[in-house]
Protein backbone atom coordinates (compact mmCIF):
# COMPACT_ATOMS: atom_id res chain seq x y z
CA UNK A 1 0.00 0.00 0.00
CA UNK A 2 1.24 3.71 -0.59
CA UNK A 3 1.83 6.29 1.74
CA UNK A 4 -1.27 7.63 3.30
CA UNK A 5 -2.86 10.48 1.29
CA UNK A 6 -3.79 12.56 4.78
CA UNK A 7 -3.46 12.27 8.73
CA UNK A 8 -6.50 13.50 10.61
CA UNK A 9 -5.98 14.63 14.06
CA UNK A 10 -8.44 14.20 16.85
CA UNK A 11 -8.20 17.68 19.20
CA UNK A 12 -8.95 16.93 22.74
CA UNK A 13 -6.71 14.64 24.77
CA UNK A 14 -4.53 13.78 21.48
CA UNK A 15 -3.13 17.45 21.22
CA UNK A 16 -4.45 19.39 24.67
CA UNK A 17 -4.73 18.06 28.16
CA UNK A 18 -8.44 19.68 28.29
CA UNK A 19 -10.55 17.87 30.22
CA UNK A 20 -10.09 19.48 33.24
CA UNK A 21 -10.92 23.20 31.67
CA UNK A 22 -13.65 21.74 29.79
CA UNK A 23 -15.78 20.58 33.45
CA UNK A 24 -14.23 23.79 35.04
CA UNK A 25 -15.87 26.01 31.98
CA UNK A 26 -19.11 23.62 32.77
CA UNK A 27 -18.85 23.14 36.47
CA UNK A 28 -18.82 26.97 36.86
CA UNK A 29 -22.06 27.69 34.81
CA UNK A 30 -24.02 24.69 36.68
CA UNK A 31 -22.94 26.60 39.53
CA UNK A 32 -23.43 30.21 38.79
CA UNK A 33 -27.06 29.12 37.21
CA UNK A 34 -28.28 27.33 40.37
CA UNK A 35 -28.01 24.03 38.74
CA UNK A 36 -26.17 20.67 40.24
CA UNK A 37 -23.13 19.52 39.01
CA UNK A 38 -22.72 15.61 39.61
CA UNK A 39 -19.58 13.73 39.65
CA UNK A 40 -19.90 11.35 37.01
CA UNK A 41 -20.62 14.72 34.50
CA UNK A 42 -17.29 14.70 33.13
CA UNK A 43 -17.40 11.10 31.62
CA UNK A 44 -20.91 11.36 30.67
CA UNK A 45 -20.29 14.44 28.10
CA UNK A 46 -17.12 13.22 27.25
CA UNK A 47 -17.02 12.76 23.18
CA UNK A 48 -20.22 14.57 22.73
CA UNK A 49 -20.82 17.46 20.66
CA UNK A 50 -21.47 20.62 21.74
CA UNK A 51 -25.13 20.36 20.53
CA UNK A 52 -25.26 17.00 22.84
CA UNK A 53 -23.38 18.08 25.83
CA UNK A 54 -25.47 21.84 26.18
CA UNK A 55 -28.61 19.31 25.72
CA UNK A 56 -27.08 17.30 29.12
CA UNK A 57 -26.30 20.65 30.95
CA UNK A 58 -30.09 21.74 30.44
CA UNK A 59 -31.58 18.30 31.59
CA UNK A 60 -29.69 16.45 33.70
CA UNK A 61 -27.63 19.09 35.79
CA UNK A 62 -30.42 21.85 35.54
CA UNK A 63 -28.86 24.56 33.65
CA UNK A 64 -32.28 27.06 32.98
CA UNK A 65 -30.66 28.40 29.80
CA UNK A 66 -31.43 27.91 26.25
CA UNK A 67 -29.17 25.05 24.62
CA UNK A 68 -27.35 27.55 22.81
CA UNK A 69 -27.04 30.00 25.18
CA UNK A 70 -24.90 27.09 27.45
CA UNK A 71 -23.22 26.38 24.72
CA UNK A 72 -21.74 30.15 24.42
CA UNK A 73 -21.35 30.52 27.80
CA UNK A 74 -18.92 27.70 28.05
CA UNK A 75 -17.08 28.71 25.20
CA UNK A 76 -16.66 31.78 26.76
CA UNK A 77 -15.31 30.49 29.78
CA UNK A 78 -12.85 28.25 28.03
CA UNK A 79 -11.65 30.93 25.87
CA UNK A 80 -10.58 32.86 28.97
CA UNK A 81 -9.06 29.85 30.36
CA UNK A 82 -7.09 28.72 27.01
CA UNK A 83 -6.22 32.54 26.64
CA UNK A 84 -4.54 32.29 29.98
CA UNK A 85 -2.87 29.14 29.69
CA UNK A 86 -3.17 26.52 26.80
CA UNK A 87 -3.00 23.11 27.90
CA UNK A 88 -0.82 21.76 24.84
CA UNK A 89 0.35 18.79 24.94
CA UNK A 90 4.44 18.80 24.98
CA UNK A 91 5.67 17.39 21.83
CA UNK A 92 1.88 17.32 20.21
CA UNK A 93 3.27 21.02 18.47
CA UNK A 94 6.50 19.42 17.16
CA UNK A 95 4.44 16.11 15.95
CA UNK A 96 2.14 18.26 14.02
CA UNK A 97 4.48 20.51 12.46
CA UNK A 98 6.87 17.70 11.43
CA UNK A 99 3.56 15.46 9.81
CA UNK A 100 2.50 18.84 8.23
CA UNK A 101 5.83 18.78 5.99
CA UNK A 102 4.77 15.46 4.76
CA UNK A 103 1.06 15.38 4.25
CA UNK A 104 -2.25 17.64 4.30
CA UNK A 105 -3.55 17.05 7.75
CA UNK A 106 -6.93 17.63 8.66
CA UNK A 107 -8.59 17.92 12.63
CA UNK A 108 -12.04 16.10 13.78
CA UNK A 109 -13.19 17.31 16.71
CA UNK A 110 -15.87 17.78 19.50
CA UNK A 111 -14.52 20.53 20.44
CA UNK A 112 -16.72 23.94 19.21
CA UNK A 113 -15.21 25.68 16.19
CA UNK A 114 -14.49 28.56 17.89
CA UNK A 115 -12.13 26.78 19.96
CA UNK A 116 -10.93 24.72 17.72
CA UNK A 117 -9.76 27.96 15.51
CA UNK A 118 -8.57 29.70 18.74
CA UNK A 119 -6.43 26.54 19.74
CA UNK A 120 -4.87 26.51 16.68
CA UNK A 121 -4.22 30.04 16.80
CA UNK A 122 -2.26 30.63 20.09
CA UNK A 123 -0.60 26.96 19.15
CA UNK A 124 0.44 28.79 15.78
CA UNK A 125 -0.49 25.77 13.83
CA UNK A 126 -3.42 27.15 11.42
CA UNK A 127 -1.24 26.48 8.21
CA UNK A 128 -0.69 23.10 9.44
CA UNK A 129 -4.33 22.12 8.75
CA UNK A 130 -5.59 21.47 5.66
CA UNK A 131 -9.63 21.35 6.90
CA UNK A 132 -11.02 21.47 10.45
CA UNK A 133 -14.19 19.77 11.02
CA UNK A 134 -16.45 20.05 14.75
CA UNK A 135 -19.16 17.15 15.26
CA UNK A 136 -21.30 19.33 15.43
CA UNK A 137 -20.56 19.86 11.24
CA UNK A 138 -21.42 16.46 11.21
CA UNK A 139 -24.79 14.22 11.13
CA UNK A 140 -23.75 12.31 13.89
CA UNK A 141 -21.02 12.68 16.80
CA UNK A 142 -18.14 10.36 17.41
CA UNK A 143 -18.44 6.56 17.53
CA UNK A 144 -19.99 6.69 14.53
CA UNK A 145 -17.69 7.87 11.34
CA UNK A 146 -19.00 10.71 10.41
CA UNK A 147 -17.10 13.37 11.90
CA UNK A 148 -13.84 11.78 10.04
CA UNK A 149 -15.56 11.16 6.75
CA UNK A 150 -16.40 14.21 6.58
CA UNK A 151 -12.73 15.92 7.55
CA UNK A 152 -11.82 13.24 4.76
CA UNK A 153 -14.13 14.43 2.25
CA UNK A 154 -12.76 18.21 3.10
CA UNK A 155 -9.28 16.80 2.54
CA UNK A 156 -10.29 15.12 -1.14
CA UNK A 157 -8.95 11.87 0.14
CA UNK A 158 -10.65 9.09 0.61
CA UNK A 159 -10.93 7.51 3.85
CA UNK A 160 -9.09 4.59 3.09
CA UNK A 161 -6.18 6.23 2.41
CA UNK A 162 -6.38 8.65 5.68
CA UNK A 163 -4.98 7.55 8.94
CA UNK A 164 -6.66 9.14 12.18
CA UNK A 165 -4.60 9.86 15.53
CA UNK A 166 -7.19 9.51 18.57
CA UNK A 167 -7.54 9.34 22.40
CA UNK A 168 -10.78 8.05 23.17
CA UNK A 169 -12.86 4.68 23.29
CA UNK A 170 -15.68 6.20 20.64
CA UNK A 171 -12.69 8.37 18.94
CA UNK A 172 -11.38 5.01 17.78
CA UNK A 173 -14.46 3.75 16.77
CA UNK A 174 -15.70 6.46 14.61
CA UNK A 175 -11.82 6.42 12.79
CA UNK A 176 -11.92 2.52 12.67
CA UNK A 177 -15.87 2.58 11.33
CA UNK A 178 -14.01 5.25 8.60
CA UNK A 179 -12.03 2.33 7.07
CA UNK A 180 -9.28 4.64 8.16
CA UNK A 181 -5.76 3.54 9.45
CA UNK A 182 -6.05 4.37 13.58
CA UNK A 183 -3.03 5.63 15.54
CA UNK A 184 -4.37 5.34 19.39
CA UNK A 185 -2.39 7.51 22.06
CA UNK A 186 -4.82 6.40 24.81
CA UNK A 187 -6.72 8.76 27.29
CA UNK A 188 -4.67 8.40 30.20
CA UNK A 189 -8.01 9.63 32.73
CA UNK A 190 -10.39 8.03 30.36
CA UNK A 191 -8.58 5.05 28.88
CA UNK A 192 -10.41 2.53 26.22
CA UNK A 193 -11.05 -0.37 27.14
CA UNK A 194 -8.72 -3.57 25.84
CA UNK A 195 -11.39 -4.50 22.68
CA UNK A 196 -11.43 -1.36 21.81
CA UNK A 197 -7.87 -0.49 21.93
CA UNK A 198 -7.02 -3.17 19.64
CA UNK A 199 -9.20 -1.94 16.73
CA UNK A 200 -6.71 0.84 16.31
CA UNK A 201 -3.54 -0.65 13.89
CA UNK A 202 -1.31 0.62 16.52
CA UNK A 203 -0.78 2.50 20.05
CA UNK A 204 1.36 4.66 21.25
CA UNK A 205 2.35 6.10 24.63
CA UNK A 206 2.26 9.36 24.17
CA UNK A 207 1.93 12.61 21.34
CA UNK A 208 6.03 12.65 20.98
CA UNK A 209 5.81 9.09 19.81
CA UNK A 210 4.50 10.40 16.58
CA UNK A 211 6.81 10.14 13.59
CA UNK A 212 6.60 10.15 9.47
CA UNK A 213 8.09 6.67 9.86
CA UNK A 214 5.50 5.20 12.46
CA UNK A 215 2.24 6.13 9.74
CA UNK A 216 4.58 4.76 6.79
CA UNK A 217 5.15 1.53 9.26
CA UNK A 218 1.58 1.29 8.69
CA UNK A 219 1.16 1.50 5.22
CA UNK A 220 3.32 -1.08 4.77
CA UNK A 221 1.51 -3.27 6.81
Amino acid sequence: MSAPAAVIFDLDGVLLDSEAAWSDARRELVEETGGSWRADAPRAMLGMSSVEWSRYMREHLGVPLGDEEISRAVVERLERLYRDRLPLLPGAREAVVSLASRWPLGLASSANRPIIALVLELAKLVRCFKATVPSEEAARRKRAPDVYLEAARRLSCEPRRCTAVEDSANGIRAAAAAGMKVVAIPNADFPPARDVLGRADIALSSIDALEPRILEGLERS
